[in-house]
């Protein structure tokens, strides 16, 4: 697993690398010109202006004497971006029901059966709710994930109330005593009010299957995106109260410096990144070989 961050923003690496060609190796103090000249490499990773103004103003004349200074103190606040980890918790409550949310197209199906994959490999037994009862075959796909995990899937006639089938998957998992419940939702473009109040409503009769439920809402954005991201997630934010985020697609874009600007401007964790098509190619996201990777 270790390493497959760092590969999987070779593109992204690889167009800072053009731009910023000798800039971390020189030894002569970085003057405005190479500061314009990072910003701009920056901007064309995708990272926000407002994070770049972070992680480019007021810095020390010492670590603006050289390339080498320069490159450690921007790793360091590229660091520091990052919300501190969340603290240890008791044992988590039983079944874990997590809400998997965003708009068209992120792989949210996919990543779902990912995640039951890797919990079911662990030992654990769960379902999944076919939440997007609305998409062509949308059940039918996440039937397919629920059958390679090796659990089941939980879903109704087509056009039927996406909130009833998580009604159905929370009880019918409570009743089993089972470990998990992850629960699809229809890709839903962010300005569509309707489908925002529908996942709203998920959200609550979740809680009314199991007091306490949904225990984690994970918003699913694809790194090919950009800062079109952020928007999404702010809008999401309005609707269900967002635990963190999965940045999907991170291998297939030189825009990965996207999630420097979520982690700036959302203050959410990045719980995991889609690094290739294998169930073991969504991994738990680790902010250090990430700057690492970037800045290689």
């Amino acid at each position: 697993m270790f390493g497959k961050i760092r590969d999987s923003l070779r593109k992204t690496r690889e167009a800072l690398v053009q731009r910023v060609s000798g800039i971390f190796t020189g030894t002569s103090e970085a003057d405005d010109a190479t500061l314009e000249a990072l910003e701009e490499a920056l901007i064309a990773a995708d990272v926000g202006i407002p994070t770049i103004q972070v992680l480019l103003e007021k810095l020390p004349r010492e670590a603006r004497s050289s390339g080498a200074g320069l490159r450690q103190a921007l790793r360091q606040r590229m660091l520091d971006l990052w919300p501190p980890p969340p603290p240890p918790e008791g044992p988590p409550p039983k079944p874990w029901i997590n809400l998997m949310v965003g708009v068209n197209g992120v792989g949210k199906t996919t990543t779902i059966g990912k995640l039951a994959a890797q919990r079911v490999a662990r030992g654990q037994k769960g379902v999944l709710a076919a939440g997007d009862t609305f998409r062509a075959a949308a059940a039918e796909q996440l039937e397919i994930w629920a059958s390679r995990a090796g659990c089941e899937c939980v879903r109704q006639a087509a056009g039927a109330d996406p909130a009833a089938v998580a009604f159905d998957a929370v009880q019918s998992a409570v009743a089993r005593g089972l470990d998990f419940v992850f629960i699809d939702t229809a890709g839903r473009l962010q300005v569509k009010h309707n489908l925002m109040e529908e996942l709203a409503k998920i959200y609550r009769v979740a809680g009314k299957a199991l007091p306490g439920a949904p225990h984690q809402v994970s918003l699913v954005l694809d790194a090919t995106t950009g800062q079109n991201g952020l928007s999404q997630a702010r809008l999401f934010t309005e609707k269900v109260p967002l635990t963190d985020l999965i940045l999907t697609k991170l291998d297939g874009t030189a825009k990965g410096g996207i999630a420097l600007s979520i982690a700036a401007e959302l203050k959410l964790p990045i719980r995991y990144v889609g690094v290739g098509e294998k169930v073991d190619d969504l991994v738990p996201f680790d902010p250090t070989e990430y700057v690492d990777g970037l800045l290689a």
